[in-house]
């Protein structure tokens, strides 16, 4: 028979961003605990609201799976003398496993004759495990930040009210604190806050509801997508979808509510993005577009009680955003009064960092850098480009982003378009801040795409060249994220540019900054580089032997390397790619680092030499100028019809002869058969 386990830890409200992540916490602690106490079960579900976390396991067992131990120990040479009496190795062995001395077998191994036990541990009780596992499981759970509360040794999220544990109905007695573990929960802090006991999980579920509490955040975020949809329609608009303001509000409540509310079409005039901002951030407050996609005067919240008079809440709600939208009109008509040019000379007060400078200085890098990306790929955009990395951190001195840091950028490009900027820099100054997040939205365009750039390789060799590295835990520069938006830029744009000359250009530029060798950063960063750029790869599904050999080769132009990763993925779709692959793979083993003599046509003695050495030379123009064209496919397969040769060669020719001149000679020969797709992959990379 099987029983039912239900954890519920009573607290203060717990903020909404920890609630997710310890949820998942407590599922993964109990489900160790039962591994490691072999106690099966069915199935386990958690619960979240903000004044609780709980925790139901099905077809729990009662009883501890027995568990079968066979366990080695000592060699039998030095587990008794030569009367056969028992050494203190043999006597320590049988102790520690508390067994008999007589119990101890012997048993024959490849390493020779070694003690042995062989027994079975039968399971204890679940029952009188549950306290300790519980307990553990308590107080293991992580939070970003963690309380103490009166004077009590323990630690949580939020003081800890009351704590439910119960097995198949019955209660096991834990503490926590001043706390013992009960039947009793307690429903809605205002609506119904008067403790109920229950009996188990689904009980539990009916009762709270009864009072006010959805413990299940899926159903409470259910509710509210239904509710801010229909809320829409009625006004004739769209939600504008926001997955994460949803998952948020879904944790601020335990039984959600709509109320719509508005605003004055006066504040419309507004960026778009800064009233999204505004209501969202600041209010958590759903906002609607109507059919012409633009916003409405309109907003919807999620209260946390079910109003006797929603308009009270709505009137409530309204006279808050209206105070926030006055602040933003303000702080939008003030910053209008001063041109962004005119802000660039405050950067100097502004420090980027503290040991590379103030944002005026690292502004004057993104120009020269942009500068030179635009004269390589688009002369024609090189003062645009220069426009915009001169205005690109202004509107970092705006009231406006200085209220609300996470529109920099958005209010740069709107006080650009205001000011008369052409419309391609006010662009170009939003999206050089792009991506913002992993997958995210890149540059539309090159002007954006240089200017992006050149922010990212300077902050991210700037930071590597004064030691500011990610580690595995942490990358306040968002260093990773950088790297990634550069390689994806390049790609995305089909940029032909050079990493190496890249990184060196801004350490140029960074030279009076550095705390490192130029050469050193330069190697890291690289690497780095390297390291993003086959993540990328990889997560596209290209399999990683192929970029591993690809990289492995060259890496230095992201947009050439993808070309030949895709082309030699394509090839090792055939069915003949293992055995090339081999073939290859032995000419790069046998030549190491190759050979600098020139082929002797005199000393090819073998016929299968003589044609390995014609096969390269007929090929190795057209190989050339496909790779100067970048058509790898076609330089791959004519690399790849040398394969007979190749194979030939092994089969008929000693190439370590014992003749040195000879032996050279054969290996010139295969490492000029190397070099026609040592620009290409490794081949000694790829499996078989």
């Amino acid at each position: 028979m099987s029983a039912e386990l239900f954890l519920e830890i009573g607290t203060e409200e717990i903020p909404a961003g920890f609630l997710p992540p310890a949820r998942k916490s407590l599922e993964e602690l109990l489900r160790k605990e039962f591994e490691t106490a072999r106690i099966p079960f069915t199935t386990m579900r958690t619960f979240a609201t903000p004044r609780r976390l709980a925790v139901a396991a099905a077809g729990v067992a009662r009883r501890q799976q027995r568990q079968e131990l066979s366990i080695s120990g000592p060699p039998a040479k030095i587990a008794f003398d030569d009367q056969g009496n028992p050494t203190k190795a043999a006597l320590g062995f049988a102790k520690t496993n508390n067994v008999e001395v007589s119990e101890l077998k012997i048993v024959q191994t490849p390493k020779g004759a070694y003690l042995h036990i062989a027994k079975v541990v039968e399971g204890q009780d679940v029952k009188g495990l549950l306290p300790d596992i519980l307990t553990r499981v308590i107080n293991a759970i992580p939070f970003k930040k963690s309380m103490r509360w009166k004077d009590l040794d323990v630690r949580f999220a939020r003081p800890v009210h009351w704590l439910v544990a119960l097995f198949d109905g019955e209660v096991v007695p834990l503490r926590f604190g001043e706390l013992e573990s009960g039947n009793i929960s307690r429903g809605h802090r205002f609506m119904a806050p008067e403790p109920f006991a229950v009996s188990g999980v689904e009980e539990y579920l009916r009762e709270a509801e009864k009072r006010f509490v959805l413990p299940e955040p899926e159903k409470r975020k259910e509710i509210i997508r239904r509710d801010i949809d229909a809320t829409a329609l009625r006004l004739q608009g769209r939600i504008n979808r926001d997955e994460d303001l949803l998952e948020e509000v879904a944790h601020l409540v335990e039984f959600p509510s709509a109320v719509c509310g508005s605003f004055e079409e006066k504040y419309l005039q507004l960026p778009r993005e800064l009233l999204i901002t505004t209501m969202r951030e600041n209010q958590r407050y759903f906002t609607l577009t109507g059919a012409d996609g633009k916003l409405l005067p309109h907003f919807i919240t999620i209260a946390n009680t079910s109003a006797k008079d929603p308009d009270v809440v709505r009137r409530g709600n309204e006279r808050v955003l209206r105070a926030r939208l006055a602040d933003a009109m303000f702080f939008w008509k003030e910053d209008q009064k001063t041109r962004l040019e005119s802000r660039l000379d405050l950067l100097k007060n502004v420090v980027f960092q503290a040991r590379l400078g103030t944002s005026h200085e690292k502004v004057m890098r993104i120009r020269e850098l942009s500068v030179g990306l635009a004269d390589r790929f688009a002369p024609e955009l090189a003062a645009a480009a220069e426009r915009t990395a001169l205005l690109c951190k202004c509107d970092l001195e705006t009231l406006m982003v200085y209220e609300f840091p996470e529109l920099q950028g958005i209010m740069g490009r709107e006080y650009a378009l205001l000011e008369g900027e052409a419309p391609a820099i006010a662009t170009a100054i939003y999206e050089h801040y792009l991506p913002t997040q992993a997958g995210g939205e890149l540059p539309s365009g090159p002007l954006g795409s240089f200017v992006s750039i050149a922010d990212k390789i300077d902050t991210l060799c700037g930071c590597f060249g004064v030691g500011l590295i990610p580690t595995g835990t942490a990358d306040p520069f968002a260093l990773r994220r950088g790297a990634i938006g550069i390689l994806n830029i390049i790609l995305a744009q089909g940029f032909p540019l050079s990493l190496r000359l890249l990184v060196g250009q801004s350490l140029d530029l960074l030279k009076d900054k550095l705390q490192r060798s130029a050469a050193e950063v330069e190697q890291d960063v690289i690497e780095f580089l390297r390291l993003r750029f086959l993540h990328i790869l990889t997560s596209q599904g290209h399999p990683p032997d192929i970029v591993n050999a690809v990289l492995g080769a060259s890496f230095d132009q992201p947009v050439d390397a993808l070309k030949r990763v895709e082309a030699l993925a394509g090839m090792k779709q055939a069915k003949d790619f293992e055995p090339l692959a081999v073939a290859f793979k032995r000419v790069v083993n046998i030549i190491k680092d190759g050979v600098t003599a020139p082929v002797s046509t005199a000393l090819l003695n073998a016929p299968s030499e003589q044609r390995l050495q014609q096969a390269v030379a007929e090929v190795q123009e057209k190989v050339a100028a496909r790779r100067r064209q970048g058509d790898y496919p076609a330089a791959l397969e004519m690399i790849a019809a040398l394969r007979p040769a190749v194979d030939s060669f092994f089969d008929e020719v000693l190439v370590m002869d014992p003749d040195e001149r000879l032996r050279t000679n054969r290996l010139a020969l295969l490492t000029s058969v190397a070099r026609l797709f040592a620009g290409i992959a490794d081949f000694s990379k790829i499996s078989e």
